[in-house]
């Protein structure tokens, strides 16, 4: 038995997405060598290093330097190592996701 509300759900679903359409809601490809602004793969991997690296190295130098400034030998540099590793890990994961997340 049906009540007439196929032919309903299928005009909400075209409306929906002609809604989405205009608002620009539709989902972007989640494909890792399009993530960003339509770049290569080479281009996304570069990326990725380049944001692992710099946070690796920041952590260490801010680390490095509140070391020598409190004298606390090797707590602060080890401590600061891996919250840039984290941060890394954050903004690689970010670039990777991109196209999910944006609504």
């Amino acid at each position: 038995m049906s009540d007439g509300n196929d032919g309903e759900k299928g005009s909400f679903e075209a409306r929906l997405g002609a809604a989405r359409a205009k608002q620009g809601l539709d989902p972007v490809a989640t494909d890792p060598a399009k993530a960003g602004s339509g770049t290569s793969a080479l281009g996304v991997g570069l990326r990725v290093g380049t944001e692992m690296v710099s946070a690796l190295a920041v952590g260490a130098a801010l680390g490095y330097a509140l070391d020598r400034w409190l004298h606390t030998s090797p707590l602060l540099l080890s401590l600061f190592v891996l919250m840039g590793g984290a941060a890394g890990v954050a903004n690689v994961w970010r670039v990777l996701t991109v196209g999910k997340s944006r609504g």
